[in-house]
């Protein structure tokens, strides 16, 4: 089964990306960036979208995290107020009708959208460093990378390694699922993922990809710090190139009449098993 992200809220005051161009795709594609710097996730904008309770409060305790635009009902700013949250900008008073027009009809935004700088994305030399990370091999439902994020925060992992193209950006549904954890968990982007995971291996990780076909269960495989979990897309599973990367296949075995589950679960679960085994270690 394919995942078809849902359309995110276009920035206020923003023109569609590429607008003239047949098909709204870019007529060369872009450079790759120079010096090192890690590429930015294809087609996003250069301004993340957070909107909701804990996805803008969580931001604004952030120092790292630069805002450009606040947009904020009475209530809200009240409530900021109450919590003991500083605005590093003076917000925008609205109504929350007007927040609606932006960001669509079902968005749950309690009030408040912020337009920021994306986060920095860390070398992968500073990854290797942490003693878990995930490895997300195109997943591109920002429902299902936003949830992932969630629990990568509560797990304390290192950073998120993914591609900057075949991903979802870290703004609008995705951030609003994260709920909050952008803030925790930095997403390391790379151009190739294969190269990345022998990088990874080369700085000493040990990568264990989540995969139906495993010699074993995730919770009888031998795992040690620092550790890398690979996790691919629902359906497709990880790609071929990537599973004859990894230094060991592993799956998850169920004992309900259900075998499978979806990827911010399983996700979940992984990292439970792996702090678990971390610790014992």
């Amino acid at each position: 089964m394919s995942e078809r992200p849902p359309r995110e809220p276009r920035r206020p005051g923003a023109r569609p990306p590429f607008a003239g161009r047949p098909g709204g795709r870019p007529a060369f594609p872009p450079r790759r960036p120079k010096g090192g710097r890690p590429p930015p996730w294809e087609g996003a904008d250069d301004v993340a979208l957070l909107y909701g309770w804990h996805t803008v409060a969580e931001a604004l305790g952030n120092p790292k995290r630069k805002f450009r635009r606040i947009l904020a009902t009475e209530n809200a700013v009240n409530r900021l107020a109450e919590e003991g949250l500083a605005l590093p900008i003076a917000p925008e008073i609205v109504r929350p009708s007007e927040i609606d027009k932006l960001l669509g009809p079902d968005a749950v935004h309690q009030g408040l959208l912020a337009e920021a700088d994306h986060l920095p994305s860390p070398p992968l030399s500073k990854v290797a460093k942490a003693d878990l990370v995930l490895v997300l091999d195109q997943i591109t439902d920002p429902h299902n990378v936003g949830a992932i994020v969630r629990s990568a925060a509560a797990f304390a992992v290192g950073a998120i390694v993914t591609t900057a193209r075949h991903s979802p950006p870290a703004t609008g549904v995705l951030a609003k699922s994260a709920s909050g954890g952008l803030e925790h968990v930095p997403f390391c982007l790379v151009q190739n993922l294969a190269r990345a995971l022998t990088e990874l291996k080369d700085n000493g990780m040990l990568v264990v990809g989540l995969d139906s076909e495993g010699a074993a269960d995730l919770e009888d495989t031998p795992l040690r710090a620092p550790l890398a979990l690979v996790l691919g897309a629902e359906g497709k599973g990880l790609r071929q190139l990537t599973r004859e990367t990894c230094d060991v296949l592993a799956r998850i075995d169920l004992p309900g009449v259900i075998k499978s589950l979806n990827v911010s679960n399983a996700a979940a679960l992984s990292l439970g098993m792996a702090r678990r085994a971390l610790k014992r270690n």
